[in-house]
């Protein structure tokens, strides 16, 4: 899509993007992140046992697919997914006019590493910081070393750190609309490069490129190797482009269906009555097995808690503490958060 748009684009002359061009190409891959978490976690949900390792693991695994999909189009095309999907390029900063497609070593990976380690931090942290509120929320207070009260300041000064970055990634936009930066994002001027607008000559470079890449017939073994390797990369890297390309507007509706703010529409249109419990609970109990007893301590239960996710009830410092550690449902293998946690009141308690 990308290379069919750029000569229209650029016959007008004007090489640097507009703002609009540059924040949806944010937004894009903004976009997709959560909507691929929602369908790990509905897999999960269906199987636990085959699927519940991708969802705990769903921050490592998108960053691997995310370094593997931006170099590829870094080192092909000079742009990360969503800038070539808008047909844009990265060039090195200055400013005078766009050189030929290409970035030099440092750029390439300083752009790597910011496109993708940035954001896989701010998710952690942002976990981290949900967790944090989670333990306040249940009025958890577990014995914190030196360490790990310095670990909650510094969590709790991510917001300050987070409201700053806001300020600054919105001034720096401000002074790209009226043409004092040449970058609307402190990302692109901490990796030196400034995004412009594709042409004939790129599209014919990308092209001469993608046609020199042949298989060695002659080299060592270990050349060879990496040769096979990287031609695997690549194709999994245009797999995951191809296919991110065909349904990159189902992903945006995915995740606006799944927002926060059009909960209440989902619950109403989704919601189902309450599932049978597994088929071991249906018969008969062993001896001396009693429903008030936590599934966990088997002692009885103190200060009833259910989770939301599958409905057993247990002890809630025992079921806290298993939560925390293995996010998902001690019986049912459902995937679960401290936040799925429900105390139980009752007038005999």
């Amino acid at each position: 899509m990308a290379e069919a748009g750029a000569h229209l684009t650029s016959a007008a002359g004007k090489e640097q993007p507009s703002i609009f061009e540059l924040l949806a190409q944010e937004s894009l891959m903004e976009a997709v992140r959560p909507a691929l978490r929602h369908g790990v976690k509905v897999l999960a949900e269906s199987n636990p046992s085959r699927f519940g390792f991708p969802w705990r693991r769903f921050d490592e695994l998108y960053l691997l697919l995310d370094l593997l999909l931006q170099n590829h189009f870094l080192s092909h095309c000079s742009a990360s997914f969503s800038e070539n999907f808008y047909g844009l390029k990265r060039v090195s900063g200055g400013r005078g006019p766009p050189g030929r497609l290409g970035l030099p070593g440092k750029s390439h990976w300083r752009s790597l590493l910011l496109l993708c380690l940035v954001p896989y931090l701010r998710a952690k942290l942002e976990a981290k910081l949900a967790r944090q509120r989670d333990e306040e929320d249940f009025s958890i207070r577990l014995a914190q070393s030196r360490s790990q009260r310095l670990y909650r300041a510094a969590v709790a000064a991510y917001p300050y750190v987070s409201s700053a970055w806001q300020a600054w990634l919105f001034g720096q936009q401000l002074l790209f609309v009226f043409g004092v930066a040449r970058t609307h994002n402190p990302l692109l001027w901490l990796a030196r490069v400034r995004l412009a607008r594709l042409n004939v000559q790129d599209i014919r470079d990308m092209e001469l490129k993608s046609s020199e890449t042949g298989n060695p017939a002659e080299g060592s073994l270990a050349r060879r190797a990496w040769w096979l390797m990287s031609q695997a990369a690549r194709g999994a890297a245009v797999s995951l482009s191809n296919s991110l390309s065909l349904g990159v507007f189902f992903l945006q509706f995915l995740e606006w269906w799944y927002s926060s703010d059009n909960q209440s529409t989902v619950k109403a249109l989704t919601s189902l009555p309450a599932p049978p419990p597994p088929l071991h609970l249906q018969q008969d109990p062993p001896p001396g097995a009693d429903g008030r007893n936590c599934p966990l301590c088997r002692r009885l239960r103190t200060n009833a808690t259910v989770l939301s996710t599958s409905g057993f009830v247990f002890c809630y410092r025992c079921i806290y503490v298993y939560v925390k550690a293995n996010r998902r449902c001690p019986v049912s293998g459902y995937p679960t958060e401290p936040q799925h946690l429900i105390k139980i009141y009752s007038p005999e308690s």
